[in-house]
């Protein structure tokens, strides 16, 4: 669904993108740096579940979604700068991809963790998630693209996990909630792709 905004703030970033490869940096450092940020963001997930103290766990439900959105925003920044300095390349692509589904089990997994939902929705939600990745993947190698099918995809996971991460401070139960959603709804996805992948092969 946000597909197409991430395409409009990707041509947003093209300051950042000049800054970025001014100190020498490529898409592929910034798309490890980005797994980086997101690994950082589950363990501070993780780490609300080693402290009573109610002001560090509200401190950490802060610092995992703010870690969690800069990784959002680099996985925009490394497409942005090998547009502008045609850096585009077939394993620039394989990488960023392969480091999004670490990313994404990062952050699931802090947030298993850390308690913060319970563990059956969370691994529904891990599994979810990496199988709306592949079956975009899968259906791309077979010549349909799948950008902006299903309800879903990566960016609106990613806010729907940091809008939780911040309301969850006020209300202790919305990450939870959240997760219970994105359980249902990726794999919702992944049924909408692969009704939408056949109709396509069908049309030829």
């Amino acid at each position: 669904m946000l597909t197409k905004f991430k395409e409009k703030f990707q041509s947003l970033i093209l300051k950042e993108a000049k800054i970025a490869r001014r100190i020498g940096l490529t898409p592929n450092h910034v798309s490890v740096f980005g797994l980086v940020l997101a690994i950082a963001s589950g363990v501070a997930y993780w780490s609300t579940s080693l402290t009573i103290n109610v002001e560090l766990k509200n401190l950490l439900l802060v610092l995992g979604p703010v870690l969690l959105l800069a990784s959002g925003f680099c996985d925009a920044l490394d497409g942005a700068i090998a547009r502008l300095y045609n850096q585009t390349t077939r394993f620039g692509g394989f990488l960023d991809s392969l480091l999004d589904r670490y990313a994404d089990a990062s952050v699931y997994i802090g947030l298993i963790l850390g308690g913060l939902c319970d563990l059956h929705w969370g691994f529904l939600a891990l599994v979810g998630s990496l199988l709306v990745s592949y079956a975009r993947a899968r259906a791309e190698v077979e010549g349909v693209k799948m950008g902006g099918v299903g309800l879903l995809e990566r960016a609106e996971r990613l806010l729907l996990i940091s809008l939780a991460s911040f309301l969850n401070i006020v209300w202790a139960d919305s990450l939870r909630w959240v997760i219970v959603i994105l359980a249902i709804f990726t794999n919702l996805t992944v049924i909408q792709r692969a009704v939408y992948f056949k109709k396509k092969i069908i049309q030829r």
